[in-house]
């Protein structure tokens, strides 16, 4: 009886380890690293990652997409130059330099890059503590400012920033290097005083705080902004609309750069072509579940997109008449 048992376990166990090979041979993986979960890139990524497992059948194979979080635009840029995953959410800005290996990416130009398509417009949100007696931007002067992680999209503008206010991140400011959730925990205790936070609006985390903190949103306006469009000149101006977030009365005047779907040279061209289509020929589904579905578009599809398409993202777009 023992031997009975056993061999009929042994064969269970066989049986499945067999289903889940032919179940994997079935199906094609596909990754999509986002961002932080307090942040737009992790949320939207999740909804785009199910809208593409539902619609894509390549010779008979599903298409398996995931979403992952990731360290946001600087280090999604970087795994993908690696063949790490097989796409990314990044900054405009962030994926220009990466390719022309400037800024950042001095040195080290990820010429393996290439584009799949053009999403939203993050927002830029310089998120202040009520109490922090904030009314110009020079009275940051002394006071602690969240930039995230040094080197990363944030840090660089928050550093133009300064530099067109006049200002100077090592003397006059106390610099945090907080992710979007830690900054947000730090304001809540009174430990900083404000964050830059660029993301899809209305963004998780700030929401969150402003429904049990008073904040502020501070307006980025006027000539310094002329001076940083020079050396940023992915960031266009913006209206965050008035209530927005809770407490947010009146419309305020920022910036905001389009975030873009991107991948690497390696990439089969099949599947660049059908997760494209997915996604563009989706987009009424997409807004159904995420609101910044809404602003992603086939018509603005190569809005601020600065470096080489994916030829299978190129072959969609010559389909559709944009590209002749």
């Amino acid at each position: 009886m023992k031997k009975i048992a056993w061999f009929v376990s042994t064969l269970f166990m066989a049986t499945c380890l067999f289903s889940s090979q032919a179940a994997a041979v079935d199906r094609i993986f596909f990754g999509i690293a986002t961002g932080g979960t307090g942040g737009t890139y992790y949320p939207l990524g999740g909804v785009l990652a199910q809208l593409i497992s539902n619609k894509v059948v390549i010779d008979g194979k599903k298409l398996s997409a995931t979403a992952e979080t990731g360290n946001a635009s600087v280090a999604n840029a970087t795994l993908l130059s690696r063949n790490g995953i097989e796409s990314a959410f990044v900054a405009a800005d962030i994926l220009d330099a990466a390719y022309k290996g400037s800024k950042q990416f001095e040195g080290k130009n990820l010429k393996n890059l290439r584009a799949l398509g053009a999403l939203y417009p993050e927002t830029v949100q310089l998120v202040v503590r009520a109490s922090a007696g904030v009314k110009t931007f020079t009275d940051f002067k002394g006071k602690s400012i969240s930039s995230g992680s040094p080197g990363s999209g944030q840090w660089q503008l928050l550093g133009d920033l300064l530099s067109v206010y006049g200002m100077d991140r090592k003397t006059d400011i106390k610099e945090d290097y907080s992710s979007f959730s830690q900054s947000v925990e730090k304001i809540k205790d009174g430990n900083l005083d404000a964050a830059l936070i660029t993301a899809g609006t209305p963004t998780a985390s700030v929401l969150e705080l402003a429904n049990h903190h008073d904040i502020m949103i501070f307006p980025l306006a006027g000539d310094p902004i002329n001076a940083l469009q020079k050396v940023q000149p992915y960031y266009v101006r913006v209206i965050l609309p008035a209530n927005t977030y809770k407490g947010q009365a009146e419309d305020v005047e920022t910036i905001a750069v389009r975030a873009i779907w991107s991948t690497h040279d390696q990439l089969d061209d099949t599947i660049a072509y059908n997760v494209v289509k997915a996604l563009y020929e989706n987009t009424d589904t997409l807004a159904k579940v995420h609101v910044k579905g809404k602003e992603i578009s086939l018509e603005k599809a190569l809005e601020s997109v600065s470096i080489p398409l994916h030829p299978g993202a190129e072959k969609y777009y010559r389909e559709k008449g944009l590209i002749k």
